[in-house]
């Protein structure tokens, strides 16, 4: 059968079987392209068009609107952001199909839609400040949760890398280690001394033999589990940082990417190269890392004002 005989639906399963083993993308990614492109194929085939060279621009600006009007569980429009994982995807598969000589419309005529400046929420240091000194440590669980809102702060990491640790891949003697982030890419990220001392702290209680470095406590009232099986999912490691926050008196919502956020902006506020934190976070572009050059030129106003002279 030649290429273009293909179903899309076929074209589309070669797509994401090259996305698993040459490009190696993630799980979640695998799990979103799947989901965005076969809404695109499902939209399609409600054109009743069975050939994939019969898809034309006019169908691409139809599959836009259908986008655009697309509702999620809230019943709510989906966001532009994720309008536009949907085009992106769409775009790497026709990339895809135009390398595998089909006939398909050029990639770059999937034009994405302008996105609105991303609005970063971060605390300031006297807010981290606040956090911290109302972290408790008078049980194994409260050790534990000082012990998270600590590692997440001082290392920047994104909240499934917290949630994939394991004790023998942290060093607590060099305070440095390396994570895998997005797209299964490694970088190295460091402890503060305190945050060290907090995991130290935390595992000298423990008396479990699970690898995972921040687990599930029973209370002693509830039957024991295999702690094996309990390392803390994305939703448990959420509800602790947003408890926390709310116990030191923060207002605005907290969440793990609040921390990280924090931590690139406190960095950058203190004279760290944009290009060294890009790399700390893990960023692939230096444009994502520039969502926070706005916020830390702020002070740049009270430098003009301290040594320029006003009277010009």
């Amino acid at each position: 059968m030649k290429p273009n005989q293909k179903s899309l639906q076929n074209h589309l399963e070669d797509f994401l079987v090259f996305c698993e083993v040459n490009k190696n993308l993630s799980n979640q990614t695998l799990r979103n392209y799947r989901h965005w492109l076969y809404r695109f194929v499902d939209f399609i085939a409600s054109l009743k068009k069975e050939k994939i060279e019969e898809i034309d621009l006019d169908d691409l600006q139809k599959f836009r609107l259908f986008i655009n009007r697309l509702k999620n569980r809230q019943e709510k429009n989906i966001s532009i952001k994720t309008q536009s994982f949907h085009l992106i995807a769409l775009r790497s598969f026709f990339k895809f199909l135009q390398k595998k000589d089909v006939k398909i419309i050029s990639p770059e005529k999937i034009d994405l839609p302008k996105i609105p400046e991303r609005v970063v929420n971060f605390l300031n240091f006297e807010e981290i400040k606040k956090i911290l000194k109302t972290l408790k440590e008078d049980s194994l669980i409260a050790l534990r949760n000082s012990a998270i809102i600590h590692t997440l702060f001082s290392a920047g990491l994104r909240v499934s890398e917290l949630c994939a640790l394991d004790r023998e891949n942290v060093a607590l003697q060099t305070r440095e280690f390396s994570v895998q982030g997005k797209g299964g890419k490694v970088r190295l990220v460091f402890l503060t001394e305190s945050a060290a001392e907090k995991i130290k702290k935390y595992l000298h209680r423990r008396n479990d033999n699970a690898k995972a470095l921040f687990i599930a406590h029973a209370h002693k009232s509830k039957n024991k589990f295999d702690p094996q099986k309990r390392r803390l999912s994305r939703n448990v490691i959420e509800n602790i940082v947003s408890q926390c926050a709310i116990k030191a008196g923060i207002v605005k919502k907290v969440t793990p990417h609040t921390l990280r956020h924090s931590f690139a902006t406190l960095l950058l506020k203190n004279g760290a190269d944009i290009r060294a934190v890009q790399t700390m976070l893990g960023h692939s572009s230096i444009k994502t890392t520039q969502i926070y050059t706005h916020i830390t030129d702020q002070h740049l106003r009270q430098v003009h004002q301290k040594n320029f002279p006003q009277e010009f």
